[in-house]
């Protein structure tokens, strides 16, 4: 086939890939921020983009970043593309101090104080409802009783005081890259602008001074 890779990736492969780009994050995020100030449209539609982006980085909803940023930008009238490259905001360098951020303001804005132990149970609360699913979606074709404590456990400490913070953390996030991102893309549009209209006048110089050279060639001399 004409796409098909010449050495098939294999799955250990693409998820180190996607924990550690080939390039490093350094050269993701310079690619990814060359790319997003390069789109065709105007500050403002770019950076609402980004807002949307970077909001869905701090939805609970994991695997649905693209949705949640797209859907967004769509209905803000931004620019969906810029709303999905903006997801990269979430990424695994930064999902640990995104979560810590989002759970902790979302107890605080519940009135419900972070457990000192909670942060080291986080893991054990996601084990235990991947757990109570499993257990429940065996019982639908056994003898077994579902039991939902610990996905209620986990709802009740880690999902709902998540996406209550991530709400709010991604509002001022986004808010604060929508304001830093207007001035820079506006700024790096009009250099872009200046630099491309320089070039086209230096083409037509060039060719005009060939056209003149061509026809001074192709005159005759004079006296004949």
């Amino acid at each position: 086939m004409v796409f098909k890779r010449r050495d098939p990736k294999s799955w250990p492969r693409a998820v180190l890939e996607a924990l550690w780009p080939r390039g490093g994050w350094t050269r993701a995020f310079h690619y990814v921020k060359h790319r997003m100030r390069r789109l065709p449209d105007s500050p403002e539609r770019i950076a609402r983009g980004i807002f949307a982006g970077v909001f869905a980085s701090f939805s609970p909803f994991y695997g649905f970043h693209f949705f949640i940023a797209a859907g967004l930008a769509f209905v803000m009238r931004g620019n969906v593309i810029a709303s999905l490259m903006a997801t990269f905001f979430g990424n695994p360098l930064t999902y640990v101090p995104i979560g810590v951020a989002a759970l902790s303001s979302g107890h605080w804005i519940l009135g419900d104080p972070v457990d000192e132990g909670i942060h080291r149970s986080f893991g054990g609360k996601f084990a235990d409802a991947a757990a109570d699913l499993h257990h429940n979606f065996v019982a639908m074709f056994t003898d077994d009783t579902a039991d939902w404590s610990h996905l209620r456990v986990f709802y009740d400490e880690i999902f709902f005081p998540y996406m209550v913070g991530g709400f709010v953390s991604g509002i001022f996030f986004g808010a604060l890259c929508y304001h830093l991102s207007v001035p820079l893309i506006r700024v790096y549009q009009k250099r872009r602008k200046g630099l491309i209209k320089s070039k086209l006048e230096a083409i037509k110089a060039k060719a005009a001074a060939k056209a003149e050279a061509k026809r001074k060639a192709e005159r005759p001399p004079a006296g004949q």
